[in-house]
């Protein structure tokens, strides 16, 4: 008399729907959350000036103040916004060169203050070449 067999009739199977799903959910989530370092698509609104001064042909370094006071060294973002944190963005930038043009490209709507405390660090730091971004002013008949 045989009451059961030793071994099983169907062979174990790895379910991988559910595999699929937990990555795709993973996948999804990196996608939505990371943030692409495209500083070109910060949008400014520069001020704007009568005279058309341009700046030199030289690799200036670009200081830019976003319209809530965000301070932005080249391509990276300083984090705090105190003048020892934007000092310390400056010269990890620029290095030990003093003479390098500097543009301040700030918003038109950015905080006076933010404006005035990425000069004081340039001032502090030595740098001499200092300039502003601007936009042409629109003429008279264009308004």
């Amino acid at each position: 008399m045989k009451l059961g067999r030793g071994r099983m009739d169907e062979d174990p199977e790895i379910n991988l729907i559910s595999l699929i799903d937990v990555l795709f959910c993973l996948i999804l989530f990196l996608v939505v959350t990371t943030t692409f370092n495209q500083r070109s698509m910060l949008k400014l609104q520069l001020p704007q000036s009568q005279s058309g001064a341009q700046a030199d042909a030289g690799e200036p370094l670009m200081v830019l103040v976003d319209s809530e006071g965000k301070y932005f060294i080249g391509n990276n973002a300083v984090l705090k916004t105190d003048v020892a944190s934007l000092k310390e963005a400056l010269v990890a930038a620029a290095g030990d060169d003093r003479t390098m043009p500097v543009v301040v490209r700030a918003d038109a709507r950015s905080p006076y203050q933010s404006v005035i405390t990425a000069m004081d660090a340039l001032g502090q730091l030595g740098f001499v070449k200092l300039q502003m971004a601007t936009t042409p002013a629109p003429k008279a008949n264009e308004r």
